[in-house]
């Protein structure tokens, strides 16, 4: 949206006297500064994708902000007609007007009184929209992994056409906006678990997935070719649009999926940026049936980092027992076995430690939530808690275990060329 003089007004306002105003112009560049979205105008959003994520989580996890925010879903786009329809029904009820309803995203990109955009669509569409998102100069929203397959070139280009545009995006890694993120963030700032070794999470379950996504779909009501995009055509199959999660033409897998919640929470808590190697495998084993899904139900990764450490990340859906999530140092742990409730102590040291020997609670630290804190970087121009490059971080880490275990061979990334190549 072009720059308003009620933005421009802003601006000069928030300059002037707002506190810190000097340190919130240098995270942006001058061509962020025009899309900046005013303190009274109303922030419009289009989303993208009106599944299980688009319905049930990008606008339930706006709604409570909408109106302290001044914000509203003006369109949505699915390519199934009964999604988009009880989606746009939603919008009507919620702010006394229904929303504009389309098939393909590139309808709400050609919109210019949308803003934003929330990309929750299928994992092989998401570099897709967000370059889309980023040519039309529009902010937005996308669910993880950013980038699947063996496609570095479309995460790259992606994430240089969202740095060019100077657009506001937030990734849907939303575990690092929880505040026992943040707390475990500040605790293990203070060194108190002393030098990380090792970093691991087994998450199981007792059944993939993707088999509570399945459901009925008649070919009448759906644009087939706008959900496979640039994948082989082939005849309308239910299947495939309602338990996509499960085949490896539109997803990674676990590793992918799961693992890079994981992943990118490790990133958020230690400070890594991307490993420098990384090897895997998986298979079905449990879960062998009718719609012979492609996705391992088994998988384990390991990767190195830079940094000196061994992190590692283990599912197996055929049985339930045995998830652990913990952080290892010389002087200490941090366990986030459970997420919202992380604790920490001695257990293990091997050096003098500060820390208690029973397990003490992690103390969460207050931050927004991820949806919150994008529609406040929206107006201020801040880069939000899980920005572009975190993105990009969480994609290459696991589209490394994916290609290592797909091939069989280490992989290791070259920062220099942006690359991932066996090694």
């Amino acid at each position: 949206m072009a720059a308003s003089t009620t933005r421009r007004q802003f601006l000069k306002t928030a300059s002037a006297g707002a506190a810190g105003a000097a340190g919130i112009a240098a995270t942006f560049t001058a061509s962020s500064y025009a899309r900046i979205i005013g303190a009274n105008d109303r922030i419009s959003l289009g989303l993208i994708g009106c599944g299980q994520r688009g319905y049930d989580a990008h606008m339930v996890g706006i709604h409570p902000y909408d109106k302290a925010q001044n914000v509203e879903f003006i369109a949505v786009s699915d390519p199934w007609r009964q999604r988009r329809e009880r989606a746009a029904a939603r919008c009507k009820e919620w702010y006394g007007r229904e929303a504009r309803a389309f098939v393909s995203y590139r309808d709400i990109m050609a919109l210019d009184d949308v803003d934003a955009v929330m990309i929750a669509s299928c994992d092989h569409h998401h570099c897709l929209h967000l370059e889309a998102a980023a040519k039309a100069k529009k902010h937005a929203y996308c669910e993880k992994p950013l980038g699947m397959g063996m496609k570095m070139e479309s995460l790259k280009r992606t994430c240089d056409a969202v740095k060019a545009a100077g657009i506001v995006v937030q990734l849907g890694t939303q575990v690092r906006s929880w505040p026992t993120s943040a707390g475990c963030k500040a605790l293990f700032e203070t060194g108190v678990i002393g030098k990380v070794s090792r970093i691991e999470q087994c998450r199981n379950g007792g059944r993939p997935y993707w088999y509570s996504r399945l459901a009925e779909a008649k070919a009448e009501d759906v644009v087939w070719d706008e959900f496979l995009m640039d994948r082989p055509k082939r005849p309308f199959d239910a299947k495939l649009l309602t338990g996509w999660y499960g085949y490896r033409e539109f997803t990674d897998g676990p590793i992918a999926n799961l693992g890079c919640h994981f992943i990118d929470l490790l990133h958020y808590i230690v400070g890594a940026k991307i490993p420098s190697s990384a090897v895997a495998q998986g298979r079905t084993f449990t879960w062998k049936d009718k719609y012979e899904f492609t996705c391992p139900d088994h998988c384990e990764a390991t990767w190195i980092y830079p940094e000196g450490f061994l992190v590692s990340y283990a599912t197996n859906f055929g049985n339930g027992s045995g998830s652990v999530l913990k952080i290892y140092g010389d002087q200490g742990v941090i366990d986030l076995g459970n997420w919202q409730a992380p604790t920490y102590s001695s257990a293990g040291a091997i050096k003098t430690s500060k820390a208690p020997k029973a397990a003490k609670k992690v103390e969460p630290v207050q931050i927004p939530d991820n949806f919150l804190d994008w529609l406040q970087c929206l107006r201020s121009g801040k880069t939000p808690n899980a920005p572009i490059d975190a993105g990009y971080s969480h994609s290459v880490a696991v589209m490394m275990a994916t290609q290592a275990m797909d091939t069989g061979k280490r992989q290791i990334y070259d920062a220099e060329k942006r690359e991932i190549r066996e090694g």
